[in-house]
């Protein structure tokens, strides 16, 4: 075999590639290292900042920490869209932290949507409780899988794509998701693009939606800012 200092220079680069793409693997401890980290909300009123919320000490969780009965009351759907989200996430289930999952219920009017919106940190599985939804989900490529969803039937929202739901009945319809994060974060299309703080240029978006300036500033007039 021929010495180290002899290898070719490729063979050399392909294999400090293959250490530097394994290190993640290889990693020890990728888990939690404890059997919870109940969120310490507290903690955020002073100068400390993480990626997600500090634990409390374990002897100073308690079994509530780790219950929430919000998902019991339903949403009320009688706005301009027609459905109401109430989440379970670790905004207001502190036990949830660090263990990556979080859940919501939806609450439909007749004919109510939930309109176009992303979870940039999680995959969603649907569940419809009651009545029947139709849902999808659109692409980067930009093909729209969707179908109808029934009374115990569940559908898939791949993490990150634009999806929605529609209620398509005339009584009232209910579903719950779950998230592989605690705190999936949803992105409405419309909100995104129409009611951002400061506002996306107007003369964008009439080029990207091929509109008159006009109508880009009556639609934002319709999606007050929310900072």
């Amino acid at each position: 075999m021929a010495p180290i200092n002899q290898l070719p220079a490729a063979l050399l680069a392909a294999c400090a590639v293959f250490l530097a793409l394994a290190a993640p693997l290889l990693a020890g401890d990728p888990d939690m290292l404890q059997d919870f980290c109940v969120a310490d909300y507290k903690s955020l009123k002073g100068p400390l900042r993480l990626n997600g919320f500090p634990c409390k000490r374990p002897e100073n969780a308690t079994a509530n920490d780790f219950f929430s009965n919000v998902l019991a009351k339903p949403g009320n759907p009688n706005n301009t869209v027609g459905s109401a989200v109430t989440a379970a996430n670790v905004e207001n289930l502190p036990g949830l932290n660090t263990l990556g999952v979080s859940m919501s219920r939806i609450d439909y009017a007749p004919w109510g949507i939930n309109p176009p919106h992303t979870h940039p940190r999680a995959t969603e599985i649907i569940f419809v409780l009651e009545g029947s939804l139709d849902v999808g989900f659109v692409t980067t490529g930009g093909y729209l899988y969707g179908r109808t969803v029934c009374k115990g039937e569940i559908f898939v929202f791949p993490r990150g794509l634009l999806h929605f739901q529609k209620n398509n009945g005339g009584a009232p319809a209910m579903a719950i998701s779950a998230f592989n994060s605690q705190l999936p974060g949803t992105q409405s299309l419309a909100v995104a693009l129409f009611g951002a703080s400061p506002p996306v240029p107007t003369d964008v978006l009439a080029r990207a939606l091929q509109i008159d300036g006009g109508v880009v500033e009556a639609i934002k007039s319709k999606f007050p800012t929310n900072y």
